[in-house]
């Protein structure tokens, strides 16, 4: 979903993009955004057994993507400092910054290590409302659930369901769930849910909150 969010703000919006991921190799994410722009299977892709449709499809959107002024920061370890001080170099190369995109918030390192994990998750989700503000630019954030929200009898994620801290919650001026039901069933009941998909708004500072399906 945060991909998507970033391949359409720089692909189709032409504003610069910040992606920065702490879980991924700039490799991978390369891998998974051309898949997803050429609109080819990544499993099919990686075993050799795409058509020529496909090949050609890859490279005219390898083309387009290198164009794109989207910006990859895998370094596997960041601060928000840090983080903050990237962004700076690139808004002040193009002058401007359309969105900065992070996965993930539990992965950001704490600026002391010492604190404990809730009071750090606190101050980074604090830190990241406060680089917001300062660049003028959204700030996507991912963050994990906990354990919760897969034990539930529903299975629909939640504000509670937010790893670590509270703070997320209070901090986040939107927070929404990607929800797949699909991923809870197996057999025929998984059928039933097959390809559906949708987004919770649970929270909006400054408007409804609610589900909207994704096509």
């Amino acid at each position: 979903f945060a991909l998507n969010v970033a391949e359409n703000v720089a692909l189709l919006g032409r504003a610069p993009v910040l992606f920065v991921s702490l879980e991924m190799s700039g490799i991978e994410l390369a891998d998974r955004l051309l898949c997803s722009v050429a609109r080819v299977n990544g499993h099919q892709l990686r075993n050799g057994s795409i058509s020529q449709d496909d090949r050609k499809r890859l490279v005219e959107k390898a083309v387009e993507i290198s164009h794109a002024p989207l910006y990859v920061d895998d370094s596997p370890s960041r601060t928000v400092s840090e983080i903050s001080a990237v962004a700076r170099r690139i808004k002040q190369r193009e002058k401007r910054l359309g969105l900065i995109v992070i996965d993930y918030l539990q992965l950001i390192e704490p600026d002391n290590p010492k604190d404990p994990r809730q009071e750090q998750v606190a101050k980074i989700a604090r830190r990241l409302k406060a680089l917001a503000r300062e660049q003028k630019v959204p700030v996507l954030c991912l963050a994990q659930l906990n354990r919760q929200a897969e034990e539930g009898k529903d299975h629909r994620p939640r504000l509670s369901h937010l790893r670590e801290s509270g703070a997320i919650e209070q901090d986040a001026d939107v927070v929404m769930f990607v929800h797949r039901e699909e991923y809870y069933h197996r057999g025929d009941q998984a059928a039933q849910y097959a390809g559906q998909a949708e987004i919770i708004i649970a929270k909006q500072r400054n408007g409804p909150i609610g589900e909207v399906e994704l096509m």
